[in-house]
């Protein structure tokens, strides 16, 4: 049996015209005649929907938002050198030599000082570190910036309750993006 048989019970009707194009159904230029439904999202090759191709704008801002941090320690670490380098010339000055009060209280802060200026600077590397793996790091990537956000937030909570309030709201933020569903689809996608 060919297209053209009259007994071909799978070919075209017989006695009606074609549909034109405008008649009856409106017809999308990229669409199949007769096809009315929307396409289907792509799907995973695990069955899930597809990862992302980009970087979710959350996820972006939480990587800016990671950089805003190392600036912000940069300026901490910065004034904590500073200060403990102008205590200690403080102590060395000839017209305070004779008051022990302020040669035991400088005596002890210089020291604690520079431990936050090597804490500071340590905290700042690791920061500039996690914030370069967002663009290729995996579910651990993921894991450990959101513990450094939460400690981030707590040590901007304690030590530093003022100067430290922008800290621990970029902190929390970074730990809330990087930890919503945009997230978790970034960094477990497929790397090929």
């Amino acid at each position: 049996m060919s297209y053209g048989d009259p007994n071909n019970p799978y070919g075209a009707p017989q006695g009606q015209q074609p549909q034109q194009p405008g008649y009856g159904y409106p017809q999308d230029q990229g669409q199949a005649p007769g096809y009315g439904y929307p396409q289907a999202p792509p799907v995973s090759p695990y069955g899930g929907p597809a990862a992302p191709t980009t970087m979710p704008g959350s996820v972006g801002a939480a990587r800016v938002m990671m950089w805003v941090i190392v600036g912000l320690q940069v300026i901490g670490v910065a004034i904590f050198a500073f200060s403990a380098v102008a205590l200690n010339a403080a102590k060395d000055d000839e017209s305070l030599k004779d008051n022990t009060a302020f040669q035991d209280l400088v005596g002890d802060s210089t020291g604690l000082i520079w431990g936050y200026v090597v804490f500071g600077l340590a905290w700042l590397v690791f920061a500039a570190v996690l914030a370069t793996k967002f663009k290729n790091g995996g579910n651990g990537a993921r894991v450990t910036i959101m513990v450094f956000a939460i400690i981030t937030a707590v040590l901007g909570i304690y030590p530093f309750i003022l100067v430290g309030l922008v800290h621990t709201v970029l902190a929390i933020l970074v730990a809330v993006f990087v930890g919503n569903a945009n997230g978790k689809a970034w960094f477990n996608r497929p790397r090929y």
